[in-house]
């Protein structure tokens, strides 16, 4: 662990207690075992040998040569003085080197913090001490042993750190905002004492760094506060709003996968056949149609037209969420099937395909074994970056089908702009998304052999 910068800090600063201890004890230790005395009766030898006049010639020499080498001007001032310094710095050195080998000759066991760790652990009363105290670092060291759960925290922790970046992103965003949120929910006939008092209420009078405290603060306690506009519980808002982006969207997705892998596998297996066309046509339009235009297409013709499809959502209702279902899902649907296809056809031309193949293995075993799995990863790639897209980009198709859904909630908050409302949104989809990511990366390691051996050997 050491050996990493950022591990190195985290195991520090989460045994600090238990370091301050140890440390206490080691010099403890070095006091009663006379280690102070030898190493002055080292020094004292050392010095009474000569041997820092000598090192403090032979770098006075060394630097007069390399000026001497590179056509410089000597200062013998600044040269006596940097030998001073090379030669401290080597002497030292050679005063524990003697110190190490007097320690051995005498059998004595060293008096490292090392050493000190070592023997204080071996006493019960310490090591609970040391675990009470030192929990976080021991579980830190607990996860760095684990392959698979340093894997896991790496990946959270990333998560955690993009989750602050955007929660710091939109704030100032929406602090340098032009717009104006008591002017714009009193209205224009507000005046400056009324201004001044909402500001006042809900704190956006206050220095930018305390605004943006108490948004993290609430973003960590789950207490974003109430709302501008109509001074609305912003945690139960998002809680009551924030599922039916989530189900519509876990379940476009679903839908998406269950349909396009097949149809990208059939297209790669049988390239430019009908079927390959046609279906590479039929997704081609699945990117092209914009959501809103497929949205008020459905309206106009399965609600308006035909009858069997209800215009607006209705959580009641499970047949007022098919066209929702099919407008968010048509781009992914789309995108997972291209993507499946040009993966697929460039694995199934690698060398190791054609080696299956002469082997004797019949085409199915070969495409699902050897072919398939090696081409998940860049389908899982697409899968969790749509995923996302779709996640953020509901507010359109909420908007087609009247949904009351996150989406359409930030959008009807940003031209206050509700700040806590917007934060709140905004934070929990990322939150969201940053868990997709999270679950994707799993899948990589689950899907491929070598990203697993590289988890064990980091």
């Amino acid at each position: 662990m050491l050996l990493h910068p950022t591990y190195r800090l985290l195991l520090l600063l989460s045994g600090a207690p238990v370091t301050v201890i140890v440390y206490a004890m080691h010099l403890l230790r070095k006091s009663k075992s006379g280690y102070a005395r030898r190493a002055a009766e080292t020094r004292a030898q050392l010095l009474q040998s000569g041997l820092r006049e000598t090192l403090v010639e032979e770098a006075a020499e060394q630097l007069r040569r390399k000026h001497r080498f590179f056509g410089q001007a000597a200062d013998a001032e600044r040269i006596r003085r940097e030998a001073e310094r090379i030669a401290s710095k080597k002497f030292d050195a050679a005063v524990r080197e003697r110190l190490e080998l007097r320690q051995a000759e005498e059998g004595s066991n060293g008096a490292g913090l090392d050493e000190t760790f070592r023997r204080l652990l071996r006493h019960p009363a310490f090591f609970a001490v040391s675990l009470a105290l030192g929990l976080p670092m021991y579980l830190l060291m607990g996860i760095y042993a684990n392959a698979y759960l340093k894997y896991v925290a790496e990946r959270l922790m990333m998560a955690v750190l993009v989750i602050f970046g955007v929660a710091f992103l939109v704030f100032t965003i929406l602090y340098i905002s032009p717009m104006n949120p008591a002017a714009n929910i009193l209205g224009e006939t507000a005046t400056a004492e009324q201004i001044a008092n909402f500001n006042r209420i809900y704190g956006l009078d206050q220095p930018y760094l305390v605004q943006l405290w108490n948004t993290i603060k609430g973003i960590l306690t789950f207490d974003l506060g109430s709302s501008f506009a109509g001074n609305e519980n912003v945690t139960a808002s998002i809680a009551n709003k924030f599922p039916v982006t989530v189900t519509l969207t876990a379940i476009s997705t679903l839908i998406a996968i269950l349909i396009a892998l097949p149809i990208g596998i059939v297209s790669a297996t049988r390239p430019n056949s009908f079927f390959d066309y046609t279906f590479m046509f039929i997704a081609l339009l699945g990117l092209s149609i914009p959501n809103f235009w497929q949205g008020l297409i459905f309206i106009l013709n399965f609600s308006i037209k035909l009858h069997w499809l209800p215009a607006t959502y209705n959580p009641a209702n499970w047949l007022s969420a098919i066209m929702p279902i099919v407008v968010l899902g048509t781009g992914l649907t789309a995108a997972v099937a291209r993507m499946t296809r040009s993966s697929t056809l460039e694995v199934i031309h690698e060398d190791y395909i054609i080696t299956a193949k002469a082997k004797g293995l019949s085409s199915r075993s070969v495409l699902w074994k050897h072919a398939v799995g090696n081409a998940l990863i860049p389908i899982v790639t697409v899968i969790g970056l749509q995923f996302g897209g779709m996640l953020g980009g509901a507010a359109v198709t909420e908007k087609v089908f009247n949904i009351s859904g996150i989406g359409s909630y930030i959008v009807d908050k940003q031209f206050i702009p509700d700040i806590p409302a917007i934060m709140g949104g905004v934070v929990y989809t990322a939150i969201t998304i940053s868990i997709v990511n999270v679950l994707v990366d799993l899948l990589y390691a689950f899907f491929d052999p070598r990203i697993r051996s590289k988890m064990k050997q980091y």
